[in-house]
């Protein structure tokens, strides 16, 4: 299935770009990654740095575009049901998240400006106003914190310009009616004051299309007015785009010494939901098997077999015949639907339901059957405030304050039908607040150079939780409450030992608090009705283990659950110069994520499950070297990493839950090259080796030794020239190239063959025009050129029947106008 891939690539590369008589030289690339300016040459980690105009160049505007130009990194837009693109899956090395969910937090940190995205909904950033982005591979404890145990992905804006004015501009056109809007504007208020504010709407439609199945019209389908939703809306495609983003910032110079920088930014999305794809049935499985069963089975035989009450989707009703389910959940109208028992072997020809099975998996990959719910809308908006002061030439304390808040709401036909097998939709209010003082300075005749600081942390938020089986056969709402609070201090130290060699020392103390409360209840009580112990008595609700007396139908235990961690997160690093333009170093460092509980239950429980922190040792080796007069620049490193108590997502009956599967050892190498192999040809490559395995699994876990980690390829590899031509005009014509390949990889833990993402091979390309005074340009491009299709997510929901997931989009073309003063 894999496609072989040789590294003799690389070396023709770099034989290529060794020339002669080549003048044009690579710009000098600065990052922040030890919380102050330096040559990415100079850090002793291993770092991939983009700047605005390569990401340009390129026709990067988001984050997971990153993905295809960085090595050993996965950047998928979307989880498994998130329903929502600017939902971010990021891997670095093996180690990262791939769920949505406000209880489990991410393996790779997100900062914009300094400032942690706790979540990963919104965690894919729109990137009109970023001046670089920094991904530091490896664990990034001492200096970044708590979960970037796998690295940390750092976005940096633009600052405001006291004495420029500047603007730059664009609109791109192309397929699926994509229609983009960007600004960027810099503007002097006075001597002392500035600001910046962008912009970008993006719009398209989507690429799967919904199409009738036939002769459904015949037959009784459920409508979403009898199950709790957070709304209703639906669509004739899906994966489309309809989102805005403004940010601003202000920047005051109070004195000589005194800085102080206002920002603040909000994100609206109103799209359909990510596309989704039925790829296969199982009805041999509890609800596929039990909905077939209850509509084409006699009642007589359903009720002499104990299973009559199994097919009712009415709720649950107590011994005199209350119903016992409540009816304040959002999104129900108290409309119940029709009973399914028998409904194609009655008298009554009007009440026939479609069966259910593989006769709804579409064979084109880009047309569904779904009829239900079809939305993803995003409010999400922050502030913070940024206070440097220059207490000395060799001292500077910087303050970041920062708050954060968003509401998200998504609903998805997951099921491919006209049915309600499965459909999920889902609210999260979230809100942030964090707090950062910084000491940063050198001292010692200029030989130590230190980072020291104090952060808080805190988060609070909900999650409701809506989930559909067949026809209300089962109906989960799940209401949950969350609450973290953490604070840490920390320290990085570097001294030059000799001129050659310096050394780094530094750590990270983390105590974190977390709060969390559960209300799932099924709310057709189900688990009476398939244990025949219904109806809903006090004696059953004992006997099945539902732990809250009054509230029969409650999975989660009353009262609020508390966890506490500590960590200490140490780091070591010693870096020497072979030359002038050569460095090698080696480190040791420690990452740690803390645990949680899991919020999605298949069975009532007296305690709410809970799993432990996670933790990383990563031992690197690396490499920072610019060759013939900075044409041709080298960047690499071999790392091996400990990866022990690894928090995954399981299937469990039909619940996605969270728990610790063991421990795995991952090494490997990433490779940066860049270079100029005449003055008008230039070229990017990256080069990416991940072998990682499990060396121990815990009992029950669901996996074994053999297994492979999610989300992670052996190799990666791409490469991007970029061919300059000047004309007769001034004028000058850029060829861009940009081609991927990858290695297959699992998108789920079970390793499910239905899911597994083939290796890929992806080319992206433009054209872009530059008038002579570089006022405008116009770039004609297209993506996916040979329109290879992959799986970016997916899940197998093998008890409720159904495996499905998202393909990514086909192949497109765009042209974009670009005027900049």
């Amino acid at each position: 299935m894999s496609k072989s891939f040789s590294p003799r690539l690389l070396t023709a590369a770099i034989g290529l770009a060794v020339s002669t008589g080549v003048s044009a030289q690579l710009e000098e690339v600065i990052v922040t990654a030890q919380k102050r300016e330096q040559s990415v040459q100079d850090v002793p980690i291993a770092i991939s740095a983009f700047s605005a105009d390569a990401m340009k160049a390129k026709g990067i505007t988001e984050v997971s575009q990153l993905a295809g130009i960085a090595p050993n990194v996965i950047l998928d837009t979307g989880t498994p049901f998130s329903g929502s693109t600017n939902t971010l899956a990021a891997y670095i090395r093996g180690i990262g998240q791939n769920d949505f969910a406000f209880n489990f937090d991410p393996g790779v940190g997100i900062y914009v400006d300094g400032v942690y995205l706790a979540r990963t909904v919104g965690a894919n950033v729109d990137l009109q106003d970023v001046e670089r982005i920094e991904i530091l591979k490896g664990p990034q404890g001492t200096l970044f914190g708590r979960n970037s145990v796998g690295g940390a992905i750092s976005i940096v804006t633009k600052d405001p310009v006291i004495d420029e004015f500047s603007f730059e501009g664009e609109v791109s056109v192309g397929s699926y009616d994509r229609t983009d809007v960007a600004g960027f504007a810099n503007i002097p208020l006075n001597d002392r004051m500035a600001a910046t504010v962008a912009f970008s709407s993006k719009q398209r439609d989507g690429f799967l299309d919904r199409v009738p199945y036939p002769g459904a019209e015949n037959y009784i389908v459920d409508g979403y007015n009898n199950f709790s939703h957070p709304q209703f809306e639906t669509s004739d495609t899906e994966g489309g785009q309809d989102e805005w983003v403004v940010r601003a910032k202000l920047k005051i110079d109070i004195n000589d010494d005194m800085t102080l920088t206002l920002g603040g930014d909000m994100n609206n999305v109103d799209s359909t939901q990510q596309a989704n794809k039925l790829l296969d049935v199982d009805t041999t499985t509890a609800f596929g098997l039990f909905y077939n069963l209850c509509i084409n089975t006699p009642v007589g035989v359903l009720d002499t077999i104990g299973f009559g009450p199994l097919c009712s989707t009415r709720g649950a009703f107590d011994a005199n015949g209350n119903n016992v389910t409540p009816q304040n959940r959002v999104g129900y109208s108290g409309y119940l639907p029709q009973p399914i028992a028998g409904v194609n072997v009655d008298d009554n020809p009007y009440n026939d339901r479609l069966s259910w099975g593989s006769h709804f998996v579409h064979p084109d990959k880009d047309k569904t059957y779904a009829t239900g719910n079809s939305f993803s809308k995003f409010d999400g908006y922050g502030l913070n405030a940024i206070y440097t002061w220059d207490i000395s030439d060799s001292m500077e304390f910087k303050s970041i304050t920062a708050y954060r808040e968003m509401d998200w709401d998504v609903g998805m036909d997951l099921d491919g039908s006209p049915l309600d097998m499965l459909h999920t939709s889902f609210i999260m209010d979230q809100e942030q607040f964090s707090q950062e003082f910084q000491l940063n300075g050198v001292a010692m005749d200029d030989k130590l150079t230190y980072a020291m600081g104090l952060y808080w942390f805190e988060e609070e938020g909900i999650l409701d939780d809506f989930v559909t089986f067949p026809a209300g056969l089962l109906q989960i709402y799940g209401p949950n409450d969350l609450w973290t609070e953490a604070w840490a201090v920390f320290a990085n130290f570097n001294y030059q030992l000799t001129e050659r060699l310096d050394i780094t020392i530094g750590g990270r103390y983390t105590e974190e608090s977390k709060e969390f409360e559960g209300y799932q209840s099924d709310l057709n009580g189900f688990n009476y009705k398939i244990s025949t112990l219904y109806p809903v008595t006090p004696e059953n609700q004992a006997i099945l283990g539902f732990p809250v007396e009054g509230d029969p139908l409650r999975y989660f235990p009353k009262g609020k659950n508390d966890q506490e961690f500590d960590d200490f997160s140490p780091r070591v690093a010693v870096n020497y110069a072979l030359t002038d333009d050569m460095n090698v170093y080696a480190s040791v460092a420690k990452g740690f994520k803390s645990g949680s509980w899991t919020t999605r239950l298949s069975n009532p429980l007296d305690t709410a499950p809970a799993f432990n922190q996670e933790e990383a040792w990563s031992y690197e080796l690396g490499i920072k070297s610019e060759l013939l007069d900075r044409r041709l620049r080298i960047n690499g490193a071999v790392f091996f990493t400990e990866y022990e108590d690894i928090q995954l997502n399981f299937q469990e009956g039909i619940s996605p839950t969270f728990r610790n599967a063991g421990d795995a050892e991952i090494k490997g190498f990433d490779i940066d090259l860049n270079g100029y192999i005449t003055d008008n040809f230039s070229f990017t490559m990256a080069l990416g080796y991940v072998d990682a395995e499990y060396t121990e699994v815990l009992e029950g876990a669901g996996i074994t030794e053999d297994f492979a980690l999610p989300k992670t390829p052996e190799w990666q590899v791409s490469i991007g020239p970029r061919y300059q031509i000047s004309l007769g005009n001034g004028g000058t014509l850029t060829l861009n190239l940009d081609y991927r390949y990858q290695d297959e990889l699992y998108n789920d833990t079970e390793n499910s063959p239905e899911l597994i993402r083939d290796s890929i091979s992806v080319l992206n390309g433009s054209v872009t025009y530059t008038s002579p005074d570089e006022n405008y340009d116009i770039i004609l491009g297209g993506t996916n050129l040979t329109d290879e299709r992959y799986l970016i997510t997916g899940q197998a929901q093998r008890a409720g029947g159904q495996i499905y997931g998202s393909y990514n989009r086909p192949e497109e073309y765009y042209l974009t106008f670009r005027y900049r003063n």
